[in-house]
């Protein structure tokens, strides 16, 4: 097995790098910390706790991975941060390990998560994700594939993140934001669908057709959420509408307005 630890990074010896991982001069990696293969961990970069990275991440400067939640309600339990593959994780990112025994706070794969951007305790965060510049998650949030968050948001604990939408920077984000949709602002307001980024995507404009009048029947008619819902159940078969309806139905806090 091949690992280049430079001699002043400080590695525990029960630590699990896997092959091809670089540390840099001045990062710290805990005793229950795994890093996957060609992995790279960069100067002065803290892993700790029980912290699973994937393969081919690469870790900036001064990102602090697996510390302790900032929830009243911690009492030192053994709770996990699991990163996946192919992620990028820029300059003191923070990511908390999860409040409660065996809970964990989770990465996919193929994120980008720019400076000082903050993963707190119990989050989920799927795959092909870009978190910008000091966006604040909560405890408990999600965030589905594909969206785009600007920079400096705040996002409220327990809200969800549709996949593929896309929120602009310095907002407010206190509610559910579906699949699709694309806001921005404090108080939040959607503004229409993300299209722009879902043909990017590889979406096709029919598939596009079918977003928008699925968007129009929730947000710009008369009906509400409810009526909403009935009627797209009622006259779409499409498989691009499912998510957008069973995210709405599923929705705890109320989707943004």
């Amino acid at each position: 097995m091949s690992v280049n630890i430079h001699p002043n990074a400080v590695v525990h010896p029960k630590a699990k790098l896997g092959n091809d991982v670089q540390v840099a001069p001045g990062a710290i990696i805990g005793e229950f910390v795994e890093v996957g293969d060609r992995t790279q961990v960069g100067p002065h970069a803290v892993l700790d706790g029980w912290t699973t990275i994937g393969t081919d991440c690469k870790i900036f400067t001064g990102a602090i991975l697996g510390s302790e939640c900032q929830d009243l309600k911690f009492r030192g339990e053994r709770s996990y941060l699991k990163i996946g593959n192919k992620n990028t994780i820029r300059e003191y990112v923070t990511m908390n390990r999860a409040t409660s025994e065996d809970h964990a706070t989770t990465v996919g794969d193929g994120n980008l998560f720019m400076a000082y951007s903050h993963v707190a305790h119990d989050c989920i965060v799927g795959n092909s994700n870009i978190i910008a510049n000091s966006v604040a998650m909560a405890g408990h949030v999600v965030i589905m594939d594909h969206a785009n968050i600007g920079g400096l948001n705040a996002i409220h604990q327990y809200v969800r993140i549709g996949s593929y939408a896309m929120i602009g920077g310095h907002s407010r984000v206190p509610k559910d934001v579906p699949p699709y949709i694309i806001c921005a602002g404090s108080p939040l307001r959607i503004v229409g669908i993300n299209k722009i980024g879902l043909e990017r995507k590889g979406f096709q404009p029919e598939q596009i057709k079918i977003i928008e009048h699925a968007y129009r029947v929730m947000y710009r008619s008369k009906l509400n959420v409810t009526q909403a819902l009935k009627k797209l159940e009622e006259e779409n078969a499409y498989p691009e509408i499912a998510p957008f309806i069973d995210f709405i139905k599923s929705s705890e806090r109320g989707i943004a307005k």
